[in-house]
């Protein structure tokens, strides 16, 4: 973590103006109103595809370099995680897991990775991009996808269409429109079973990327005012940034994982709930 950087007290921000800028995103555009998808947060794609290619090369390196004898650390820590993911999926669906257990430790490396990156310095791109003078070119620059509620909101999307795509597969198209209109009430209260189903899929999907959104989010928010408090001209500040910082940053790394794996373990029991019929 770093303490806001100031060209002096006339032009040091206050905490407000702080918080604001780091929450900033560099986007296409101006957003106007909660929905505007004509609004692109670029530093949210930029990031997720950069942590959605590293993840991937890690796993190939674990993949490529995989041998038959006595693994080294690297392979054994990638087979351990491969393992209890493929227990997890096991235990919950129910059915054909060559693609899903895969996916599944795909979403916890990917988001895993991507959480990771709020360990940071929260200062240090705008530091780098004032160093290189190009601090005009990005005014705004958010590292942390999962603390931006458009690209967690993605991810669950992604989730989603897996979802309906499970069901169509493992009941039929015929079987899935039919459980939509006859489930749980019987055929006769097709509408209002309609309605239910949709706003369940809809549920599961918001609530999905809501809860990782709301925990980065929040554990963001915590590393900025840690960072004010060490701004502080005083031995109680720096010394309390030092301290809260050190605390904050060890327990974040629990959460960083936890989340993952909330994540991960979500999307297989909805992909397992597709398996299944009410």
């Amino acid at each position: 973590m770093a303490t806001p950087t100031v060209d002096g007290a006339a032009h040091a921000p206050t905490a407000s103006e702080y918080i604001r800028h780091h929450l900033g995103h560099l986007s296409t555009g101006h957003q106007n109103g909660p929905v505007d998808f004509s609004v692109i947060n670029m530093d949210t794609v930029f990031w997720s595809i950069a942590m959605g290619i590293v993840g991937s090369l890690i796993l190939w390196s674990a993949a490529r370099k995989a041998t038959a004898g006595v693994p080294g650390r690297f392979q054994a820590a990638v087979e351990m995680l491969f393992e209890m993911v493929d227990d997890q999926a096991k235990s919950i669906v129910h059915g054909d897991r060559s693609f899903i257990a895969p996916a599944a430790l795909t979403v916890f490396v990917w988001v895993a990775l991507m959480n990771c990156l709020d360990f940071l310095p929260v200062d240090m791109f705008s530091s780098a991009f004032a160093a290189l003078g190009v601090e005009h070119l990005f005014p705004y620059h958010r590292v942390v996808p999962t603390a931006d509620i458009n690209g967690t909101i993605g991810i669950s999307l992604g989730v989603l269409v897996l979802m309906i795509y499970y069901g169509i597969k493992i009941k039929g198209f015929g079987g899935w429109i039919h459980e939509l209109l006859a489930a749980p009430f019987g055929i006769w209260m097709a509408p209002f079973n309609l309605l239910l189903n949709i706003i369940e899929y809809a549920a599961k999907m918001v609530s999905l990327g809501m809860r990782l959104f709301g925990n980065m989010f929040a554990g963001e928010l915590l590393f900025l005012l840690i960072a004010l408090l060490g701004a502080s001209a005083t031995a109680f500040g720096v010394v309390g940034h030092i301290i809260a910082g050190s605390i904050w940053a060890i327990f974040h790394i629990l959460i960083v994982f936890l989340q993952a794996f909330i994540f991960m373990m979500l999307t297989l029991v909805y992909l397992g709930q597709a398996h299944e019929g009410h």
